[in-house]
């Protein structure tokens, strides 16, 4: 019966190696998964033999042989593939359930990869799996994919597997994503309405103003009447909408396209943020949705033993607004080891005193992550509102602008067909 040489995992990590007999290749591989082992490598005898030759610079024939490297994916290949926010729920959930049960890491990764979802997952999945077989800690795979799994995501990893409640990790990080979820979910539902509004309304509009004005400025023009002002300021209207509204169009795309780029910039990407801060009732939706995530994704991190500092650097830099960014970034420079947090943030101007008040009384306490849970709850009540509040506001506002818009249309239709008429009795 042929002989095996392998190298292996074992279920707390260790790397194992030694021989097997078995009748071929598959049947080593299903004898060691059988053992709890997970196989990193199974090579036969001969192959040893010749594999232990080359290694050694020469071939069977005793001549010098070129060492192959291996084929490693390059950054390019790595940063292609990238899973959105649900999928990423979906596997950090998936991934804690079967640690949880007792399956070993890389079994548990070799498990997800074989569910083919012809997604960015499954290249993503299987390259963690490979990595993992390969002698690599979790966090070290993860951050391969730096587009997928942010820092955030990395650091608690890293941080349980440290304190070896991985599972207890991931599921710290899978209700944290569900409720960032929640958050964006929420803002979104909350446009939704007004935009179908204003599409339906302004393409009511652009269709009277091209299509059935036109046909009514004929009639007039053929009966000679002076027409009232308000008709021929929509008539006026109608004829730059004809002749100009392509072009008007493609300035709107053009305008909207390098506006986009401008907002990718540091200087555009601030501007906006800070714009955000300052608009009535928006202020109040984007300021209580940061500073929710602030206290939710702080709380995770001390919570699963990251250092205050880094913890502060992995909050800023997932921040979601760039002067709440700075704020936070200004914040850590002025904390040291062993130093509050609520101090620095108070003396800054975005944090409110409620916020910072209630960090402190947790600081005082000894229960941070009590106190930051208590202002992530408080916030996300408040976004509820505020999204309550626009969405309440919003509609009359939409409505009576659209009834404005219509009504203007069919005054001023209604205003020459009377004066028309009128003269036509006289």
């Amino acid at each position: 019966m042929p002989n095996f040489r392998y190298t292996a995992r074992s279920k707390d990590g260790q790397k194992v190696a030694g021989n097997i007999e078995a009748n071929d290749k598959r049947n080593a591989l299903m004898q060691l998964e059988r053992n709890g082992l997970v196989p990193v490598s199974v090579t036969e005898g001969k192959a040893v033999k010749a594999k232990a030759a080359a290694k050694g610079g020469k071939d069977a024939k005793g001549k010098t042989k070129k060492k192959k490297l291996p084929m490693k994916l390059t950054h390019h290949s790595i940063r292609k593939a990238r899973m959105k926010l649900r999928d990423v729920l979906l596997f950090t959930g998936e991934l804690g359930d079967l640690l949880s049960s007792g399956m070993t890491l890389g079994n548990a990764l070799n498990t997800l990869s074989r569910r083919k979802t012809d997604k960015a997952q499954d290249e993503i999945v299987e390259d963690l799996r490979d990595e993992i077989i390969q002698g690599a800690s979790l966090s070290e795979a993860l951050g391969r994919w730096p587009e997928t799994f942010s820092a955030l995501f990395i650091s608690m990893v890293r941080a349980g597997e440290a304190s070896g409640a991985l599972p207890h990790a991931l599921e710290r990080l899978r209700i944290h994503y569900e409720r960032v979820s929640e958050a964006r979910e929420k803002v979104a539902m909350a446009l939704i309405y007004p935009a179908i509004i204003l599409l339906m309304g302004g393409g009511t509009m652009i269709f009277a103003m091209v299509f059935v004005v036109p046909r009514f400025t004929a009639i007039f023009a053929e009966l000679g009447s002076k027409l009232p002002l308000p008709t021929r300021i929509m008539i006026k209207m109608s004829d730059i909408l004809g002749n100009y509204g392509l072009y008007m169009l493609a300035a709107l795309i053009v305008g909207g396209y390098f506006f986009k780029r401008a907002l990718k910039t540091p200087k555009g990407r601030r501007w906006w943020d800070a714009l955000q801060l300052k608009l009535p009732i928006v202020h109040s939706i984007v300021s209580a949705n940061a500073f929710a995530h602030f206290a939710r994704t702080l709380g995770a991190l001390l919570t699963n033993g990251v250092a205050v500092l880094q913890a502060l650097s992995i909050v800023e830099e997932t921040a979601g607004n760039q002067v709440i960014a700075e704020e936070i970034h200004m914040a850590r420079e002025r904390v040291t080891d062993g130093s509050t947090i609520s101090g620095p943030l108070a003396a800054g101007r975005i944090f409110p005193p409620l916020l910072t008040d209630m960090l402190a009384v947790g600081e005082q306490t000894g229960d941070m992550a009590g106190a930051l849970e208590h202002i992530a709850n408080r916030y996300d009540k408040e976004l509820d509102r505020n999204i309550k509040i626009l969405t309440t506001l919003m509609e009359p506002i939409l409505m009576v602008g659209m009834a404005v818009m219509v009504g203007f249309v069919a005054i001023s239709m209604l205003l020459a067909v009377f004066d028309l008429t009128s003269g036509l009795n006289v």
